[in-house]
């Protein structure tokens, strides 16, 4: 059996990809064109049906120019997740509004509902929960607790392409809905980011500000921004569509495998009506999460990621939006979690190596 390192995450870029950007380079039309037009249709189509969706050049810009089309700004808050990358938070501060961080429920690590009903004021605008790791958040809940108190719902659906509850697709619960294009996420465009919106206008504000302002060109309507994706990207994009389906497949096989096999640690459950796509393969370990993490690395080459070890309300940059707040589920998941890899690039072997190195760590406590 081979010991060569397992990295936790394994961007997939074939040669079909190569000659895309081949094709795009020898057109002579790099910047924002008919590549990323094509991506738009296509990707609605395969995601987020009967939507329209606005290619941008991040994730973070995907929030960002969401929540701007949406209405928000100074003086509105928006509801969001501490146990989460940074972007969800930041994206609401650039705006001007303010993040306000609720604690999450332990299953899924998502928003908790009654936490996050407790948390509406008169400023709330929105709802933004995260998908986080690939699991749909708790929609019906949080549906219901918009409707009922006239806030509207957005989604960082960064990690969860394909990912759905009850039938119903990640990115069409809300206003709108983003959806990262980063290396390491299920497909990649090199860099980007889609949003899928649920409104003719939301649709063309997103459009105005990702250019400038500009739907005709030296025609600026508003203070837009410079967040177009390129053609390059594009490309790229369209032909990891045409593959991630199969890949997400392969995270799921790969999940069952891990469920049925690894112990001494908590495996990651499934909530009824959720298809997970398994962005990440996260399991808790109650005691001493930073030595397990090591004696996986130096003790078997597998390698394993903490997504994410500090909450974003204890960060600098968002800690003044959450003076004294305690979050004790945030708090404990970001103690306990760490993500084995389930990338489709693994072979029986290496989940087999997984699960050795995993139980074997696990028994010796570390």
């Amino acid at each position: 059996m081979s010991d060569a390192f397992i990295p936790p995450a394994k961007p997939i870029i074939g040669v079909e990809e190569r000659e895309a950007v081949d094709r795009v380079l020898r057109s002579g039309m790099v910047a924002q064109g008919p590549e990323v037009a094509a991506f738009e249709t296509e990707f609605a189509e395969h995601f987020v049906p009967g939507r329209a969706v606005v290619a941008v050049n991040s994730g973070t810009s995907g929030l960002h120019v969401g929540l701007l089309a949406a209405g928000v700004g100074p003086g509105d808050e928006v509801i969001v997740p501490s146990f989460t990358f940074a972007a969800t938070g930041n994206a609401v501060a650039l705006t001007g509004a303010t993040p306000v961080f609720v604690d999450i429920e332990p299953e899924q690590f998502t928003l908790d509902p009654e936490a996050v009903e407790a948390a509406i004021t008169p400023r709330t605008k929105g709802i933004m929960p995260v998908h986080l790791y690939g699991h749909p958040a708790h929609m019906r809940e949080l549906s219901a607790i918009a409707a009922r108190h006239k806030v509207l719902v957005f989604e960082d659906a960064a990690q969860a392409h394909g990912a759905s509850l009850d039938g119903v697709p990640v990115g069409t619960f809300g206003s709108f809905g983003m959806f990262s294009l980063y290396p390491t996420k299920n497909m990649t465009s090199g860099e980007g980011g889609m949003i899928s919106l649920d409104d003719d206008e939301l649709v063309r504000r997103a459009r105005l500000l990702r250019n400038q302002g500009m739907e005709r060109q030296y025609e600026n309507e508003l203070v837009g921004f410079n967040y177009r994706m390129t053609d390059v990207h594009a490309a790229i994009g369209r032909v990891q569509l045409s593959k991630v389906d199969s890949w997400t497949a392969q995270r799921q096989e790969n999940a069952a495998f891990l469920d049925a096999r690894l112990e001494g640690v908590v495996t990651p459950p499934v909530a009824e009506g959720a298809v997970h796509v398994y962005h990440q393969y996260t399991v808790r370990v109650e005691d001493d999460r930073d030595g397990f993490v090591a004696a996986l690395k130096a003790e078997h080459n597998v390698g394993a990621g903490v997504y994410y070890p500090v909450p974003n309300h204890r960060l600098p940059s968002l800690a003044h939006f959450a003076e004294a707040l305690e979050l004790p589920e945030t708090e404990r998941a970001a103690s306990q979690v760490v993500s084995l890899p389930v990338h489709p690039s693994l072979t029986r072997s290496d989940l087999e190596r997984i699960v050795t190195a995993v139980n074997t760590v696990a028994k010796a406590g570390a």
